[in-house]
């Protein structure tokens, strides 16, 4: 299993391209059992929906 930390990068990786079955695998067992990770893969989701929803009410920048 992956540290906290390896796995906070994979999940940041995993919005940017598509993860292995290996990693999914891998992480979706990280997660079963880290409230943190949960807590920061919930933030980052957050983000993500903030931001494009701040760049369509914005899109002429």
């Amino acid at each position: 299993m992956l540290s906290c930390r390896e796995e906070t990068e994979l999940m940041s990786q995993g919005f940017e391209r598509p993860l292995t079955l290996g990693e999914r695998l891998g992480l979706r067992m990280h997660l079963l059992f880290c409230k943190g990770c949960r807590a920061t893969l919930r933030h980052f989701k957050f983000l993500r929906t903030a931001t494009r929803a701040w760049r369509d009410q914005h899109h002429d920048f």
